[in-house]
């Protein structure tokens, strides 16, 4: 396809962008004049993306910062080329007549050595933009390093997307097989798709010397209160309507914690412990305390809830 396109796209010499000037410039705009030097002759040295959009696209609108962000994750590895196919209708109906879809955009097209590699029409989520990028660089020989990946993962994971994470922290681990972070991610995407038994089997295949790690500690306390949590998680109805009808008893409200994080209602959870420490922080030996800590471990020490509920915490314990 590479002498497809640069035969019939007559009339464009391979004139240099004023944007391509710079060096480590990566996203750029086409038109006419350009598009053979930014996208059939950049693509000899550098997968690009050309990414068809108008103005007045509501999808492209959404699309574009989606792939820009992607594409400078790729710290230099790929190169972004946007063209407007209204102010470009020229342009647009001589791709159009080579068997590009633009018809219908957005569509965003990979170029290699010349030739189209891959394509997707529509907005779609960072996650499959991730996934398209890192199969282009692989094709091109440049995949992503694992820092990027390992990144991708825990993203993922972030947005409850536990399958896609598994795949991305096991291809961080083919190659480095002592990274903590990927074991940690891959332990918790496990737990994440309820995958229990699998998840105990990549904990018992964690290097010994890792063990103590704060990531694997960690990831070893979410497993152990997912199995806990799990078992009290079956009786959150019956705990909920207890609970209202004896709101002053500590023990009901501890086990009305734990259902409620097995049942994925974290923010919750903690919550409950919190009124238990506001009510009697020496309760047990300070058990809602501990408990509290302990799912602070589990969810992990960035966590967005873990970080609100501790300063709560800190403000209960300090004030």
């Amino acid at each position: 396809m590479s002498s497809s396109f640069s035969e019939h796209l007559i009339g464009q010499s391979p004139k240099p962008s004023p944007s391509a000037a710079g060096k480590g410039v990566q996203i750029v705009d086409a038109d006419e004049r350009n598009f053979m030097a930014e996208v059939i002759e950049a693509s000899q040295s550098i997968p690009v993306l050309v990414d068809f959009w108008a103005p007045w696209c509501a999808p492209c609108r959404q699309l574009g910062p989606v792939i820009e962000k992607v594409v400078q994750a790729a710290g230099g590895r790929v190169k972004l080329v946007k063209v407007d196919v209204e102010a470009n209708q020229s342009l647009a109906a001589q791709l159009g007549q080579l068997g590009l879809p633009l018809q219908s955009i957005p569509v965003v097209v990979a170029f290699w050595k010349g030739q189209v590699l891959d394509l997707f029409q529509g907005a779609q989520p960072e996650s499959e933009i991730r996934r398209f990028v890192e199969s282009l660089l692989k094709l091109a020989g440049g995949a992503m390093p694992a820092t990027e990946i390992l990144a991708a993962g825990k993203h993922a994971l972030a947005e409850r997307q536990a399958e896609q994470a598994v795949g991305l922290f096991a291809q961080v681990l083919d190659t480095e097989a002592e990274n903590p972070e990927a074991w940690s991610g891959m332990i918790r995407s496990l737990i994440s798709l309820n995958e229990t038994e699998s998840a105990e089997e990549a904990l018992s295949q964690v290097p010994e010397k890792l063990l103590t790690h704060p990531e694997i500690t960690g990831a070893k306390a979410a497993l152990e209160l997912h199995r806990e949590s799990q078992a009290a998680a079956s009786e959150l109805d019956g705990l909920r309507s207890a609970g209202n009808a004896n709101p002053d008893d500590l023990g009901l409200k501890m086990k009305l914690a734990a259902a409620l994080n097995g049942a994925g209602f974290r923010a919750e959870a903690a919550e409950i412990l919190l009124e238990i420490l506001k009510k009697d922080r020496d309760w047990e030996d300070g058990a809602a305390k501990t408990e509290l800590l302990r799912f602070f471990e589990a969810w992990g020490h960035t966590d967005p809830i873990t970080l609100t509920a501790r300063r709560k915490l800190s403000s209960l314990l300090f004030s």
